[in-house]
């Protein structure tokens, strides 16, 4: 396995990876597939945001899994946290992928400056709680019924990890 720095050509493997959290899982509080299109406008966004994803790839350059963040919340005062996301493939699970790519995207967020990493997870979702547990994240709270999918109604935990960094901060 390698740690890798996912540009557009990852767009279809991620787009699996994606759909398959949507139609099979509360990973994602999604109902229809996404489509390329919009795998178009996410990676514009990261990019615009200057937010990676981080991918872990076998040998042969088959995504494994991958990793982002992105705005938290879209008001200035936030500017120094982000909500971040991890998706593994079903066939790559319980391999410790998980794992590595948090810690990368904790890497890439303490040389961004970044100050607080948040985890929105369904509270149902014990594998992500245990690894954010693990990796040194407090629980920050839980919404209750906060979403509807697959006919019942899905509380979602929030997991916070608070960095050193930024150095200075500032307002503004």
């Amino acid at each position: 396995m390698k740690i890798v720095v996912c540009d557009p050509s990852f767009s279809g493997q991620i787009l699996a990876i994606f759909n398959d959290a949507i139609l099979a899982s509360t990973v994602l509080y999604d109902y229809k597939p996404r489509t390329m299109e919009m795998m178009g406008a996410w990676f514009d966004a990261k990019e615009k945001g200057k937010y990676p994803v981080i991918g872990a790839v076998t040998p042969s350059g088959e995504l494994m899994g991958f990793g982002s963040y992105g705005v938290f919340r879209a008001w200035p005062a936030y500017k120094y946290s982000v909500e971040h996301s991890l998706y593994v493939a079903a066939k790559f699970r319980g391999q410790g992928l998980g794992k590595r790519l948090l810690q990368e995207l904790i890497a890439v967020a303490q040389t961004q400056d970044y100050h607080t990493l948040i985890g929105v997870i369904d509270s149902s979702n014990e594998v992500s709680i245990g690894l954010h547990r693990k990796m040194g994240f407090s629980p920050a709270g839980t919404l209750r019924q906060a979403g509807f999918k697959f006919g019942r109604w899905l509380d979602v935990d929030f997991y916070q990890l608070i960095l050193s960094t930024p150095h200075e901060p500032k307002d503004g």
